[in-house]
């Protein structure tokens, strides 16, 4: 059992210079401690079923075992661990997947000082990352980028009702982050009616806003 007044953090990226940074500024906080580190995603992978931390601030791009790799890894063996990716912007492809992998959410490198830390306090009070217009943004931006599959469909998850086919997709618009104005001027229906549809979707997802529900259709295929 943590300490309350102290959260436990794995660090894994494959840059010394900025395990060194990360480290010095999270055990400059009273209510913080590094208590391991990883240059790899298989060492992230030991380190933390070994040390049992709070969170994991994990590098998305690591050799030998990618850290969306290790993400998954993880939270196969420990369900409940709060994974942070540690990203830059040269490499939004990737938040899709690490959503998908289990992410709690991203942080960028080279976010400030307070930024930084106001996000690990977030998320270890419960909180997911993809909330903020940056994480926003960089996630409708990769969806728009991805290329196309197989339409949306339900998966096994079970909800509350199955989502109706215009529900999928005024939630597959939510995800390349358009507004219900420009969802309406899309779908060639009312504002009303377009937010009509979200409060079902929020309904049947079970979640409280947007984010949430794209995060989780990201998760569990619903959306491309």
């Amino acid at each position: 059992m943590s300490d309350l007044s102290q959260i436990r953090i794995v660090l894994a990226d494959d840059q010394p210079i900025v395990r060194q940074g990360l480290q010095y500024i999270i055990n400059a906080q009273p209510d913080m401690e590094c208590v391991g580190e990883a240059s790899n995603g298989n060492q992230a992978l030991e380190v933390t079923l070994a040390q049992q931390p709070d969170m994991v601030l994990m590098d998305i791009q690591m050799p030998e075992c990618s850290g969306l790799e290790a993400t998954e890894q993880i939270l196969r063996v420990l369900p409940d661990m709060k994974i942070v990716l540690l990203t830059t912007f040269d490499v939004q492809d990737y938040i899709k997947e690490g959503i998908r992998a289990g992410a709690t959410g991203f942080l960028l490198k080279d976010a400030d000082t307070q930024e930084l830390l106001a996000g690990i306090r977030a998320v270890y009070k419960g909180e997911a990352l993809y909330k903020t217009p940056l994480a926003s943004k960089a996630l409708a931006e990769a969806l728009k980028r991805a290329e196309p599959s197989q339409p949306p469909h339900p998966t096994t998850y079970e909800m509350i009702e199955p989502l109706t086919d215009q529900e999928l997709i005024v939630l597959q618009q939510m995800a390349y982050g358009k507004r219900n104005s420009e969802i309406a001027l899309a779908l060639h229906i009312s504002h009303g009616t377009v937010k009509t549809h979200a409060h079902r979707i929020f309904q049947k997802l079970d979640v409280e806003d947007r984010t949430q529900a794209v995060v989780l259709a990201i998760r569990q295929g619903l959306v491309q």
